[in-house]
């Protein structure tokens, strides 16, 4: 857990540095115009990002009464983990997955898809739902927002040094020996870099989730035989709608397909798989 923390740390420190290299190549003025842009944006975003997503999803919130099953399983995991009992929503679809969502444990959702309680028995559903809790528990939303901003604000400013590039020069104070190539570096290279940053991010917390959900249990084969589930299951049967901009909510990959390891929101499968079975309590 202290490896993930540290490396979650060194991650937010490299995309931090990268901020204020590109500050010594567009100067204050370029930087505090984008900080006001995007923090705004994203912290607008950390607040009302619950009801978005939920929305985006045709989440249901559901009474005991209505999901039984579901709600003894929350309650159990939140109790052990030491959190306030949060929202439960039903996604309506039989594609298998979950995400938590909320800026904090007392304004906290978990959302389960009606496909992944038909497809995982009561051990794996409830390491899925220790996986979402420990999101909750680890203020996942908070870190994800802030690395986001960051980006954000990179991206903003690569933007605005690919309008300095066609136009001639930097926007903001001149640079002795600054040159077509040292814009057109930060205008591509920059903003890329900040995306691979905050990808790692994420996948660092993924396997902090799932460590911590299995240190709640005190069992980690639960969520990995849901892993293996969910792995087959997303694939027969994708999300149907929403954005793949929310695949890093979830706690696989949503959609069908997707690129290099490098540019996933989360890590490798097998990987989380082996290191749960791998833990000893």
């Amino acid at each position: 857990m202290i490896k993930n923390q540290l490396k979650t740390f060194l991650l937010l420190a490299l995309l931090t540095a990268l901020l204020l290299w590109i500050g010594s190549f567009w100067g204050t003025s370029g930087l505090v115009i984008a900080f006001i842009f995007v923090i705004i944006f994203n912290f607008g975003s950390y607040w009302f990002s619950d009801k978005i997503v939920l929305k985006m999803y045709h989440a249901r919130e559901v009474s005991e009464s209505e999901a039984p099953r579901l709600h003894k399983l929350v309650r159990e995991v939140v109790q052990l983990a030491n959190l306030p009992m949060p929202k439960i929503y039903i996604i309506p679809t039989k594609s298998p997955n979950a995400f938590a969502t909320g800026r904090n444990p007392k304004n906290a959702a978990v959302a389960c898809t009606e496909g992944i309680m038909e497809l995982l028995n009561d051990d794996e559903l409830k390491g899925v739902i220790a996986h979402e809790a420990s999101h909750i528990k680890n203020r996942d939303t908070l870190i994800q927002v802030v690395a986001a901003t960051i980006a954000g604000v990179i991206s903003y400013v690569a933007f605005m040094a690919r309008w300095a590039a066609i136009f001639g020069g930097f926007g903001g104070r001149d640079r002795d020996g600054g040159s077509i190539m040292e814009l057109l570096f930060l205008a591509i290279i920059t903003p890329i870099v900040a995306t691979l940053l905050q990808l790692a991010i994420s996948r660092s917390r993924e396997f902090l989730a799932d460590e911590t959900a299995a240190k709640t249990l005190h069992n980690g084969f639960g969520l990995a035989s849901a892993l293996e589930k969910l792995e087959h299951g997303i694939h027969a049967k994708p999300m149907p709608f929403g954005s793949k901009a929310t695949s890093a909510m979830f706690i696989s990959n949503p959609f069908r397909g997707g690129l290099l390891n490098l540019f996933s929101t989360h890590p490798p499968m097998k990987q989380r798989i082996n290191k749960l079975k791998s833990m000893n309590f």
